[in-house]
């Protein structure tokens, strides 16, 4: 994964990844000063374990995972919403649209000036984001 942020925010396939036992990615995130959780991941993770088969089993390894003192849920606020309709705006004159939790995602990230940890290739259409 490369050298290791100081602070960074984890996007949804990332937090399956490491709820599914991605060893690498643990001792990586471990390392991490500050680790965020956007609201739209959590929401995204919780959407996932309803539908899925062990929600219960899903939802004490995701407990223990936000319990770390370096995770912190990141929660979007008024400048969280401008930084969105730039975003958005700009996507879309681009001919590059992404899906809108993913937007609020990159919102945040940028907004809190936080490396973004995922491995969704779309990101890549915001070139301002920092991406691991």
């Amino acid at each position: 994964m490369g050298d290791v942020a100081l602070r960074a925010a984890i996007d949804t396939n990332r937090i399956t990844d490491l709820l599914r036992g991605d060893a690498e990615l643990s001792d990586w995130l471990g390392r991490c000063e500050q680790l965020f959780v956007p609201l739209f991941v959590l929401a995204e993770i919780k959407a996932g374990f309803l539908g899925g088969s062990r929600p219960h089993q899903n939802e004490a390894l995701l407990r223990r995972f936000l319990d770390k003192p370096n995770v912190t849920l990141l929660l979007p606020d008024h400048d969280t919403a401008e930084g969105y309709a730039h975003l958005w705006v700009q996507l879309r004159h681009g001919g590059q649209p992404i899906p809108a939790h993913d937007i609020w995602i990159a919102a945040l990230a940028l907004q809190h000036d936080l490396v973004l940890v995922t491995r969704d290739r779309h990101f890549a259409a915001i070139p301002q984001l920092v991406l691991a």
